[in-house]
């Protein structure tokens, strides 16, 4: 019979949040000393960001809105669309840090201790949700020392549009893991995971949709960015967001479950 002065044994739910916090604290621990992949990742947006609106910016504007050249009209429609690249951009380190974890050993190792599993993996989860969220953060003021502003947008705008950036940056990351669990090194993660910056090239986030080819415009309509912006630049700029927000959230949550279902299956069966 234990003493009732005995400490009480961890559940299993707290165990998992333990393991889950070390975890953390260790990749974010990572991102910290070696800070040259994040960075280089948090470049391209920013260089985007100054190239389109002070190369393009003009031309553009004209474009879009059909009448004089209004560069700051510019920058309000592209933010949206390089904010959210910007998380596609952080999760592309996100797949190199876990295929080098695979490769290098560090995972057996973890495989031999008492640690609840899927704590590995979410470490990289959320720590990597927090570098997309303040990596955006640093995007979007580079945006506003250029002359981004959203005046319009309420609180709840403003609190609907940071829960949009974290649930998209919860999916893509989900997937980013997938992808580094299934790369031979950090060099076939990289790779595979271009494709979440590669998409907003392909979406309304420098064009509108009807400007594009006929052909074309389902391609770019019907993938998860192009929701995910129309429904940011709806809350943040006021402009009609229809059905975009209802899609924006159904692709972040299907992309989140399929890529934790893939992710853990392949985590808990691969012995490499």
């Amino acid at each position: 019979m234990s003493s009732p002065l005995a400490p009480a044994r961890p559940t299993r739910i707290s165990l998992a949040v333990r393991d889950s916090s070390t975890m953390l604290r260790r990749n974010l621990l990572h991102a910290r000393r070696y800070p040259s992949l994040t960075l280089n990742l948090l470049l391209t947006p920013i260089m985007l960001l100054l190239l389109f609106v002070y190369i393009f910016g003009d031309t553009m504007s004209a474009g879009i809105g059909g009448g004089a050249p209004d560069r700051s009209q510019y920058i309000a429609y592209i933010v949206p669309g390089l904010l959210l690249m910007t998380i596609g951009s952080t999760t592309i380190g996100t797949a190199v840090s876990v295929s080098n974890d695979m490769t290098e050993g560090i995972i057996a190792r973890f495989r031999t201790m008492a640690i609840h599993r899927a704590s590995v993996l979410v470490g990289h989860v959320i720590g990597s949700v927090v570098q997309s969220i303040v990596s955006v953060v640093l995007v979007g003021a580079v945006a506003v020392a250029i002359g981004f502003r959203s005046t319009d947008a309420t609180v709840l705008e403003w609190i609907l549009a940071f829960g949009l950036l974290v649930l998209f940056a919860m999916a893509l990351t989900w997937i980013a893991v997938g992808m580094g669990l299934v790369s031979p090194n950090a060099e076939a993660a990289s790779n595979n995971a271009m494709p979440l910056i590669l998409l907003p090239l392909l979406s309304s986030a420098f064009v509108p949709l009807h400007s594009m080819p006929g052909w074309f415009q389902p391609i770019a309509e019907y993938q998860p960015f192009t929701p995910a912006i129309e429904t940011l630049r709806g809350l943040l700029l006021g402009t009609e967001i229809g059905h975009n927000g209802w899609l924006a959230v159904v692709w972040c949550l299907g992309l989140a479950v399929l890529g934790y279902l893939w992710s853990t299956s392949k985590f808990n069966h691969d012995p490499k």
